[in-house]
């Protein structure tokens, strides 16, 4: 890329390229290609299989920086076992999970399979045994999902040479996070994936910019998957980006189902809505008829988290295996609408870096036809 930013120099990265995935596959090849892969540790229950997954990604980097990002929220939530949390949820929002899935034909789990129980990454007892062993490991930078981590959780990353990263949706959240001894904020616009705001990218990234100050890095993230919105994201004052949707259809995303990856290419940019049914804080899904099934009348509120996502687990795995396109829920943002194809990490991120380059040549053209 014909632009490197200061991101690139203190990360030890190619390209200003933050990718976050929940997947240890897409995120070693990010930081093969030149970026900066993010793994996502929330869906890790046991944190025996997230250091695993580290391992891996150790010996799969080809000696590049990798992160991690862990979801401590705030506002501290229910604590407890996942039985203990499934006792505390309402039998009336169970009764009326069970008769929407039947509704939408989704049959029951397979005889002998499991129960899930939920994710417990976002409980803080959970978190901090993922920062416990993400500590343990050479990652170069822990963010937090939602606000900025704890103090000791930022000293500890400091004391071992990790920078700190947290996401923000609004420029107070983000005077906070720098406040609280965070080293790189993440303005997330409304248009991103997962949890997120209600302001979008081109209104929050200067706003947030502007806020932090000069010193501060900011990283733009919601609405980016091709280069011309990488150089829009440097233009409004961020030095990199963040992207988690636009890896969803790459071919180390291998935890797909063939019904999710055709819900994801058949997607527009109209085709997600802002929801608590995910975890129990406002999310960015696919629009389908199982979140149209919570708007209707007599539909219950959700839970808060941790709580809806424990009443919702086994009802996500049995709408996975469905194998419907129409019912698949999951976590996807606006960009949804520009992926069209299953291609490798490499590939994407070099057309992001060619698409970029010609952008910037684009912009010297003006300024010079202005000289």
């Amino acid at each position: 890329m014909s632009v490197r930013t200061t991101l690139c120099g203190r990360l030890g990265i190619e390209h200003p390229i933050v990718g976050f995935t929940p997947s240890e596959h897409v995120a070693a090849a990010v930081s093969r290609a030149g970026g900066l892969g993010v793994l996502g540790c929330v869906r890790f229950n046991d944190p025996a299989e997230l250091d695993a997954a580290l391992t891996w990604m150790d010996s799969s980097t080809d000696g590049r920086p990798y992160g991690i990002d862990v979801v401590m929220p705030a506002r501290v939530p229910a604590e407890g076992t996942a039985s203990d949390l499934s006792a505390m949820i309402p039998a009336t929002h169970r009764e009326w999970v069970e008769q929407t899935l039947l509704k939408l034909g989704v049959p029951p789990l397979a005889d002998g399979e499991a129960t899930p129980d939920g994710v417990l990454g976002w409980l803080h007892s959970v978190a901090r045994q993922h920062v416990e062993v993400a500590l343990a490991h050479p990652a170069r930078l822990i963010a937090n999902a939602l606000g900025p981590p704890p103090e000791d959780v930022i000293a500890s990353a400091h004391d071992r040479g990790m920078l700190v990263a947290a996401l923000a949706g609004k420029a107070e959240h983000a005077r906070r996070q720098v406040a609280s001894g965070v080293d790189i904020v993440v303005a997330q616009g409304y248009e991103a994936g997962g949890h997120t705001g209600e302001i979008a990218s081109m209104v929050l990234v200067p706003e947030i910019v502007d806020a932090v100050g000069p010193g501060v890095p900011v990283l733009a993230a919601g609405g980016i998957g091709s280069g011309r919105q990488i150089v829009a994201a440097l233009a409004l004052g961020a030095v990199g980006v963040w992207m988690g949707s636009a890896w969803l259809t790459t071919q180390e995303y291998a935890v797909a189902t063939p019904a999710l990856r055709t819900a994801l290419l058949n997607a527009t940019s109209s085709d997600t809505v802002r929801s608590r049914i995910y975890s129990g804080k406002p999310a960015r899904l696919l629009k389908n008829k199982w979140t149209q099934a919570w708007t209707e009348p007599g539909a219950p509120d959700p839970l808060p988290m941790p709580l809806q996502n424990v009443l919702v687990a086994e009802a996500h795995r049995r709408l996975m295996e469905a194998g419907d396109p129409d019912v698949v829920p999951m976590p996807a943002g606006q960009i949804v609408g520009r992926l069209n194809e299953i291609r490798p990490v490499a590939d994407l991120i070099a057309d992001l870096v060619r698409e970029a380059d010609e952008t910037v040549t684009l912009l010297g053209l003006y300024q010079k036809m202005r000289e």
